[in-house]
């Protein structure tokens, strides 16, 4: 009875959980303010080691804009990023470039949302999880939690 009740309990958490994507506890400096000044510091679980390892081997046209960095930041970020990298079975393709926006995850999980606020100024793209995740800098992803009135459940 008792495995039941903890059985029935971890079914119940498990919606919850899967709205918290926090940056892991040793998310080095240098990821937060290299990755952090242009947009969020993404959670490494959303793309693949390696769908990262050639997000960084593009830095120097890194979505139109210049994000190269020193290669000793290099190196420490491509570390962080490899050990805490999503699995590329569960993830999918990412597409060319990268893009978290095109993982199948993220495309199922945004897939009831009208294509005219990807585009509205208030969001701007896909990649701007703030607009619409109040809590995404703190790794909370909840519908629920919407910012964007047109869009909570």
């Amino acid at each position: 009875m008792k495995a039941l009740i903890t059985l029935a309990l971890l079914a119940f958490a498990l919606p919850a959980l899967a709205d918290r994507l926090p940056l892991p506890g040793d998310t080095p400096a240098s990821y937060r303010a290299e990755c952090g000044s242009c947009h969020l510091a993404y959670p490494p679980a959303l793309l693949s080691a390696r769908d990262w390892q050639r997000t960084l081997g593009s830095l120097e046209q890194h979505f139109g804009s210049d994000a190269a960095v020193d290669s000793l930041k290099r190196q420490e970020i491509s570390a962080f990023l490899q050990r805490h990298a999503g699995d590329a079975g569960k993830l999918g393709s990412a597409g060319e470039p990268p893009r978290i926006s095109q993982t199948p995850r993220f495309v199922r999980h945004h897939r009831e949302v009208p294509a005219k606020f990807w585009r509205d100024p208030r969001v701007k793209s896909a990649a701007n999880c703030e607009a619409c995740h109040r809590g995404a800098a703190d790794g909370r992803y909840s519908e629920h939690d919407i910012a964007l009135p047109e869009l909570r459940r």
